[in-house]
């Protein structure tokens, strides 16, 4: 809660309150900033996505749909945050990290600490949704690498080594196995019977 307080504060503009302040002065302050703004936004831009009435049975539908994905965004993020643990571990491998591994660390484990498996998407971000979130924006636009471009992009890596893996260079099949003797050959094997011989009688 207090981290969705501060979002807000930040978000709107407005200063971090005094303490003791009143929770019904925070929503004044609120709704004054928000009609403030108001005005100065795009028209139909605080349509909602949601625009159609749910019932009882389709509210129960949306809750186990939202807890079916959490629990699979859960199992995910459990997954990247391992693989970042294990890279950002291969880092301290190196002869020039040796003296550097504590500032390392004094970095990484801030960053790392907010990173947690849990979602905190729930079904009140859907009431919360506007219409303009479904507008498919391109990665590579101009204002979505305004957030993703960083000095790290314009390293070049070199040369790799080959490991291959082309279909081209796979090697052939081997031929399926037939029978010596097809269907019209000179002749048909006729049963065999196998078992001991009898000896003759003197």
């Amino acid at each position: 809660m207090v981290q969705e307080l501060m979002l807000t504060l930040q978000a709107l503009g407005l200063p971090r309150p005094v303490r003791g302040t009143l929770a019904s002065q925070l929503v004044r302050e609120f709704h004054g900033k928000v009609s403030e703004l108001l005005p100065s936004l795009p028209p139909e831009s605080m349509q909602p996505l949601l625009s159609s009435p749910l019932d009882a049975s389709q509210w129960e539908a949306l809750e186990s749909l939202s807890q079916s994905l959490t629990e699979q965004y859960c199992c995910r993020r459990c997954l990247l945050l391992k693989r970042l643990d294990l890279t950002t571990s291969a880092f301290h491998w190196g002869d020039r990290a040796e003296g550097q591994g504590e500032a390392m660390k004094a970095v990484l484990f801030p960053i790392r600490g907010l990173l947690t498996p849990e979602s905190d998407v729930s079904v009140a971000h859907v009431l919360a949704a506007r219409a303009d979130l479904s507008r498919l924006v391109p990665a590579t636009s101009v204002a979505a690498r305004q957030g993703t471009s960083c000095a790290i992009n314009k390293v070049l890596m070199g040369d790799v080594p080959d490991r291959g893996g082309r279909p081209d260079a796979l090697e052939a099949a081997m031929p399926a196995w037939q029978s010596r003797r097809e269907d019209g050959g000179r002749g048909k094997a006729g049963p065999q019977r196998w078992g001991r011989r009898k000896k003759k009688k003197k």
